[in-house]
């Protein structure tokens, strides 16, 4: 009765399943946050994009937490579990801010500094697919999981600094005149940033995983 009973029970496995399909929604949607960048016409069809994927990772996550509510066995602490989870999700609602940040303002230009935060983010968000998949193995995986979590502190450092130098550029072409352009184009660069941001919280989890249970 018990084998039965447990067999209906979500496996361990399953949950890193999970975690694979939800860090795949954050690269798509910053692939998707990327093409927004390019500018033109499209905007808006990328921007859409994005929403699109932020819908997927909310189904994901809910799954997740529904999971470990009915799980007896689960693959690290629940509390864990949860924390991932949210950060994940954390990542692509701040793509989806940006985005609706981005068709509120009609914006079909942006700036070198712009794209080149949005290539920080398709890389970020690259490591940590890397990552989270190097998870249901972590003890023969730590060094390279180590790499990338630092490899990511790293981007969203960089992020910081190009942040920096987009606002003064932003600045400088807009001192004389449009205020309305710099504090639109000021807006967009504080959402890009924190989308790198929350790569590194991603990150910053995956680590705290590691020293708890290795």
């Amino acid at each position: 009765m018990l084998g039965w009973f447990q067999a209906l029970l979500p496996k361990e496995d399953n949950f890193f399943r999970l975690f694979d399909a939800h860090a795949a929604t954050l690269i798509r949607g910053a692939e998707a946050l990327r093409k927004v960048l390019e500018g033109g016409e499209e905007t808006p069809h990328w921007c859409q994009k994005i929403v699109d994927h932020e819908h997927e990772a909310d189904d994901v996550a809910r799954e997740v937490l529904f999971a470990v509510r009915r799980s007896f066995i689960t693959p690290f602490d629940r509390s864990d579990i949860r924390g991932l989870t949210n950060s994940l999700d954390d990542s692509i609602d701040q793509m989806q801010k940006t985005a609706k940040v981005i068709t509120l303002y009609e914006m079909r230009d942006f700036a070198p500094h712009m794209r080149q935060l949005g290539d920080i983010a398709v890389e970020a968000a690259t490591l940590t697919v890397e990552a989270v998949a190097l998870l249901p193995d972590m003890r023969k995986n730590r060094g390279r999981l180590n790499e990338l979590t630092e490899q990511i502190a790293r981007l969203e450092s960089d992020s910081d600094t190009l942040y920096d130098e987009g606002m003064k550029a932003l600045y400088q072409a807009h001192k004389g005149g449009d205020a309305m352009a710099f504090m639109i184009g000021g807006e967009v660069y504080d959402h890009l940033e924190k989308v790198v941001d929350r790569f590194e919280d991603v990150a910053n989890r995956i680590s705290g995983i590691l020293v708890e249970h290795l």
